[in-house]
């Protein structure tokens, strides 16, 4: 399984996925342009989180890294710079790509093209939605999957968590006013930091059967500070193409933290809830009339970036699909942006896949 990375973007996010690749024995090339930042990575970041630096990462500013020869190439830059960086990366022919999370802002810039290019090189390319692909997803398809709780009748999907968890984990960032995460429209706020509860609904509603996302309905709260717009709330309902309906909601000011995937089935639920304490996910079921049963799943935060990277690799390898490829995450992108236009036109929207990952794929209903 020995491999070769290559990571644009020290963030905290580079920097976990630099161990994580370490920690499976991969060569790491880390790219980072800011001299302060390197400093950080080296004398704060590794020591606070992985007990110290590891020297066998090769720490370089982008234009003296190496190109080509790399397995994977993972790009943790800013939601709005992740796309060009992307296209770029397919020039070095990697077997995969792996970007942050989320693809790409609203606006779906690029979206559209880097499909049709990634296609057209071969070169897969993986979106970090680890929840996805966690052991706590999969558990959860296990049971509604196997009629545990009869027939699916509903999936409500709430990924709320106060940002200042964010800001706890990136001290040397004053506030929104200095970071993407404070506006809506580079791809922060609720909408992106909290995207992963859309990737989540459209997962299950796919493995599960209930077809792939035609309309949806938001409502969005904004907050303000300074030049800084962000949805500090979002509220969506969504109806498939197959006709089943359910709701995602997201937001940057709940505390403790909510992150929860409920199914409501005909003979009872399941329920995934990720982070339930500092050191599991867990799955609960319950039929009618039963006692309820609770799967706790141990994990390190680390593991997770070890679980995206096994994925990559897994898929790579055996050139299967996967559920956290590029189109699924600009389906989630999309859904994003249909949710901020569905705000502001006050109405519900049709989305029409056959358009391609563009904002004309967003059509108002009727």
């Amino acid at each position: 399984m020995a491999s070769r990375v290559k990571i644009h973007g020290a963030s905290l996010t580079g920097c976990f996925i630099a161990s994580a690749s370490r920690s499976l024995g991969w060569d790491v090339v880390l790219c980072e342009a800011s001299e302060e930042e390197q400093k950080r990575v080296q004398k704060d970041i590794f020591p606070n989180r992985f007990g110290k630096w590891d020297p066998a990462i090769q720490l370089v500013v982008p234009e003296k890294a190496p190109r080509g020869g790399f397995d994977f190439i993972v790009i943790t830059a800013a939601p709005d710079r992740r796309l060009e960086q992307a296209m770029e990366a397919l020039e070095e022919k990697p077997l995969g790509i792996m970007l942050d999370k989320p693809a790409c802002p609203p606006s779906m810039e690029l979206a559209h093209e880097l499909s049709v290019a990634a296609k057209e090189r071969g070169v897969q390319v993986f979106c970090a939605y680890d929840q996805v692909v966690s052991r706590a997803a999969e558990m959860l398809q296990e049971i509604v999957g196997g009629r545990q709780i009869g027939d699916m009748l509903s999936l409500d999907i709430e990924y709320r968590e106060h940002w200042e968890a964010f800001f706890k984990a990136h001290p040397w960032i004053p506030g929104p006013q200095q970071h993407p995460i404070g506006s809506w429209e580079a791809g922060g706020g609720a909408g992106g930091e909290q995207s992963q509860g859309f990737a989540l609904w459209q997962y299950f509603a796919g493995v599960l059967g209930q077809g792939r996302v035609s309309e949806i309905e938001a409502m969005v709260t904004y907050g303000r500070e300074g030049k800084a717009v962000w949805d500090s709330s979002l509220c969506a309902t969504l109806r498939t193409d197959k006709g089943f309906t359910g709701r995602v909601m997201l937001d940057v000011v709940t505390r403790p933290p909510r992150k929860r995937v409920r199914v409501q089935g005909a003979d009872g639920i399941a329920e995934m809830v990720a982070g339930h304490s500092a050191d599991n996910d867990a799955v609960f079921h319950q039929r009618v009339g039963g006692p309820e049963k609770i799967s706790p799943v141990h994990k390190r935060r680390t593991d997770d970036f070890i679980g995206l990277l096994r994925h990559m690799w897994s898929v790579t390898k055996d050139r299967k699909d996967s559920p956290i490829s590029l189109e699924r995450a600009l389906d989630t992108a999309l859904l994003i942006a249909a949710a901020h236009q569905s705000e502001n036109d006050k109405c519900r929207l049709r989305i029409d896949w056959s358009v391609g990952y563009t904002p004309e794929a967003i059509i108002r209903c009727g």
